[in-house]
């Protein structure tokens, strides 16, 4: 099953270092079937999208832990593509939510998707709003919006090193 596991910049450079991605709480997104069934049109790669889309909203709640203790971070969003074979569904806490059981080793990773220096306004407004946003705030909703108008760049693993060089 291809997952989609929130990140942060920091969180990369980890994976980089240890050579295995560990999800926080084992958690992930996927097209899984209450996902295609809370649509009634779209195909696997629209609803792919939309599982990534939900992996890219929670790296923002991870950015905002990263940013409440150091200001300094990167304000990117980060969200890894993975092929794996065991996954526990979830529905209880979203129709995309997936649960891993334990690292993912680099082998098993799929592409990177990352902010451009370009939304890093955005995404830093978002990361302060998240949470809100998820209670109903109709503001920070907007500001989400905002956010969510920036794609995220494809990366291959194998340039990770390399892009983060950059930054």
């Amino acid at each position: 099953m291809r997952i989609y596991v929130p990140a942060t910049v920091a969180g990369l450079r980890r994976l980089l270092d240890t050579e295995a991605l560990q999800p926080l709480s084992g958690t992930a997104f996927a097209l899984t079937p209450r996902l295609r069934e809370s649509y009634a049109a779209g195909d696997d790669e629209e609803l792919e999208y939309v599982a990534m889309s939900e992996a890219a909203r929670a790296s923002l709640r991870l950015l905002a832990a990263e940013l409440a203790d150091d200001p300094d971070a990167s304000p990117r969003r980060a969200v890894v593509s993975a092929d794996v074979d065991d996954v526990t569904l979830r529905p209880d806490l979203d129709d995309a939510v997936v649960r891993v059981a334990g690292p993912i080793p680099m082998a098993r990773l799929a592409a990177v998707h990352l902010d451009l220096v370009e939304a890093a306004d955005a995404v830093r407004a978002a990361a302060a709003v998240v949470d809100a946003a998820d209670l109903g705030d109709p503001d920070a909703e907007f500001v989400l919006g905002d956010v969510e108008d920036h794609e995220l760049a494809w990366y291959g693993v194998q340039e990770l090193p390399f892009v983060l060089e950059l930054l």
